[in-house]
């Protein structure tokens, strides 16, 4: 059933904001119900539930949802099924809000690479509380997949958190330098979308190929596994950073969840440092913060 209208505008809220369907699959009606009110009182969000794969289906056929929050462990069709089968024939942007991600990251990283744009880990007991206090991240979890999907962006939402910039963990660069006789540095990031494509440019790269460093955007209990099945498929060897990596030709180091990648400059050789800190433009690795290590210790090389 449709979980009632949003709240009617305040003073200063934006009246002409985009309206995103939101369809909710998830078994547990504790669940359906905190995330219903949740989303229904953000302007212009209109939330549908349904409690299993067939009663999605059958409300998808009746109104396309805008983007889709999915539980994995569901009755009768489990959600992985639902995503490759919602993939293969209309794709809607899906963010996966499941339990399993905490017994394992292998179903988180299948749903990533089935299609889903965004994973959020819900503990096992105390769903309610922790829904509620994630309100912002699976906010801007579904507005960012709604927008994914739409060739004009969405207005931008209005703001819950001030939104930092690189700043709040490194100064600007007083200049860019550029390491006579340096190694090359490829640094690269990557958020809605990005393990599809990372997987896609690294299994590509030879084994001389200059050292690389990775932001994407993914939570903590996933980048470790993300980064050794990366490891797997490619003639380059890729890990997760840690601090005092050194980087090196034909080495790719991948930003550990929930810490920023910072690139030191040591002489004439580069060396990783990750570091905690606020998150940056909502992230945490920032793709900004990276790049601003970048340009600070490697400059044009």
């Amino acid at each position: 059933m449709s979980i009632g209208p949003p709240l009617p505008p305040q003073p200063g809220q934006d009246r002409g904001h985009r309206r995103i369907h939101v369809l909710v699959v998830d078994d547990s009606a504790v669940v359906r119900q905190v995330v219903s009110m949740m989303l229904s009182r953000e302007p212009g969000v209109t939330v549908e539930t349904a409690s299993d794969c067939r009663i999605a289906l059958d409300k998808i056929g009746r109104r396309r949802p805008d983007a889709i929050l999915l539980d994995l462990d569901l009755p009768g069709m489990d959600g992985l099924s639902f995503l490759r089968k919602i993939m293969a024939e209309d794709p809607i942007p899906v963010v996966i809000c499941s339990a399993l991600a905490q017994e394992g990251t292998d179903h988180a990283l299948r749903a990533m690479e089935a299609g889903a744009v965004e994973i959020v880990a819900k503990p096992k007991i105390g769903v309610s509380g922790f829904l509620k206090e994630s309100a912002v991240l699976l906010v801007d979890a579904i507005r960012g997949a709604a927008g994914a999907r739409l060739r004009r962006p969405l207005r931008p939402p209005l703001p819950v958190t001030p939104r930092l910039n690189a700043d709040a963990v490194l100064p600007p660069p007083q200049g860019h330098s550029s390491p006579i006789g340096a190694d090359r540095i490829v640094a690269i990031g990557a958020s809605t979308g990005g393990p599809e494509a990372l997987q896609e440019v690294l299994t590509a790269l030879p084994r001389d190929c200059p050292s690389l460093v990775i932001v994407q955007h993914m939570p903590e209990p996933f980048t470790e596994a993300f980064a050794r099945r990366l490891g797997t498929l490619c003639v380059i060897e890729v890990r997760e950073a840690r601090t005092g990596d050194w980087l090196q030709p034909g080495l790719a180091l991948i930003a550990r969840g929930n810490r920023h990648l910072i690139v030191n400059r040591v002489g004439n050789r580069y060396q990783v440092e990750v570091v905690d800190g606020p998150l940056v433009s909502r992230h945490r690795p920032s793709v900004d913060v990276l790049f601003r290590s970048i340009a600070r210790s490697a400059g044009s090389n």
